[in-house]
């Protein structure tokens, strides 16, 4: 605690002393949080409590964290780098994740409607039907992630647990379950909304009191060269299908396509459209385990038609030690006594291999950049369609996770 508070109060001296152009503020290595539970505690966390000793903000009954972060204002070129590593701590499932920032500012965010200070803004519901707080709307911007991820099953809390259930499904190749999940993301682009205040947040989907433990650092490293201006970046923030309080499983794409209007102050040069995406619906033939077509248009221009996939799932089978497993009987062929042998063997398989719509437990999910160059101030518009999407229907609960923002220079 005393340790991030010291980070905290440095980088706020920090912002005062290096605004003079091109001035060196320094390197900063700021953890955000570290070991940090996320769970599922409502009767004792409601939509919104106030920050603990450790300066941490629980909401939606614990299942995000929020914390108020310092940065410099940097005026040369910098890298900022985000580490996020999560383990469980009992719960045993797959769950979405996002680590998201709220930048600090008068508008509607989502502080301040679980705090009960402002409501979502209202959305017509022939474009949108029930997505409230996922689209721009009066004086309110969507959140936007600085990275998606997926939970693997139960890494950490059952990685050094010998229980059968454990220990007979661990393929002979794995030489050990993992510890921990460990990802690394370049959000150099984001820096404009971390700079100065902001909340950083984790978000896991995880609906059990044990949940899992959360470690979030920001570093941020700094040219040495005088010479060098950090670009005058901007980042307009176009939509996020998250649900992370008070929003909707969003199956819209099964119905309609998803369009976002929106407006430019000025002309727009080097601008590139981010765009994350995750489909889900874990029963089979269900969104997550079959291959969807998506398309996206700017100003009804199609600028990425592709179908969002993942076939690696089988390489994070170390850091999955509570999937499902299943035998699957097959012909094999091995070195025996006599050469090179033929039999049916019992071959096992589990959850976590099974490819999915871009994501596998245990993955944190990239951004699709889409270039798009010089565009004029004013009106614009983003369309996504998802064609083959398939609705909600009893417990089978697909959807598509997607988040998108544009970035831009002046």
């Amino acid at each position: 605690m005393r340790k991030f508070l010291l980070l905290t109060a440095f980088a706020a001296v920090l912002t005062t002393a290096c605004t003079k152009a091109y001035r060196a503020c320094g390197d900063t290595s700021l953890p955000v949080f570290t070991a940090a539970h996320v769970r599922f505690l409502p009767d004792s966390l409601g939509s919104f409590t106030e920050a603990d000793a450790e300066g941490i903000i629980h909401l939606a009954n614990g299942r995000i964290i929020l914390r108020k972060i310092s940065l410099p204002d940097y005026r040369r070129e910098i890298d900022v780098k985000l580490t996020v590593r999560v383990q469980s701590d009992g719960d045993r499932w797959d769950k979405s994740g996002s680590v998201f920032v709220i930048p600090e500012g008068d508008g509607i965010n989502l502080l301040k409607v679980a705090k009960g200070e402002a409501s979502w803004p209202a959305v017509d519901s022939t474009r949108y039907e029930k997505m409230v707080g996922t689209v721009p709307g009066e004086n309110f911007l969507p959140t936007v992630e600085l990275m998606r991820f997926m939970t693997p099953f139960g890494v950490g809390y059952y990685s050094e647990r010998d229980t059968a259930a454990v220990s007979t499904r661990r393929p002979v190749y794995i030489d050990g379950w993992a510890p921990e999940t460990f990802w690394e993301t370049d959000i150099t682009d984001l820096y404009p909304l971390l700079k100065g205040e902001a909340y950083v947040g984790v978000f896991i989907d995880t609906w059990t009191a044990e949940g899992y433990q959360a470690s979030v650092d920001l570093d941020i490293t700094e040219s040495k060269n005088p010479h060098a201006p950090l670009p005058r970046r901007h980042v307009q923030p176009l939509v996020n299908t998250v649900y992370y309080f008070g929003q909707e499983y969003p199956d819209i794409f099964a119905r309609k396509d998803l369009t976002v209007d929106f407006d430019l102050p000025r002309l727009a040069s080097d601008a590139t459209l981010k765009y994350i995406v995750t489909g889900h619906g874990g029963h089979d033939g269900g969104d997550e385990f079959t291959p969807q077509r998506n398309v996206l248009s700017f100003d009804g221009a199609v600028v990425k038609d592709f179908t969002p996939w993942r076939t690696d799932c089988a390489s994070f089978r170390r850091f999955n030690p509570t999937s499902g497993v299943w035998a699957v009987q097959r012909k094999a062929s091995y070195y025996g006594e006599h050469g090179t042998e033929t039999k049916v063997i019992d071959e096992m398989i589990a959850s976590s291999d099974l490819s999915r719509s871009n994501w596998c437990p245990g993955s944190q999910v990239e951004p699709f950049s889409m270039p798009l160059g010089e565009l004029a101030a004013g009106a614009h518009r983003l369309t996504i369609s998802i064609p083959g999407a398939q609705p909600i229907n009893g417990d089978e609960m697909n959807h598509w996770l997607i988040s998108s923002y544009l970035v831009w220079e002046e």
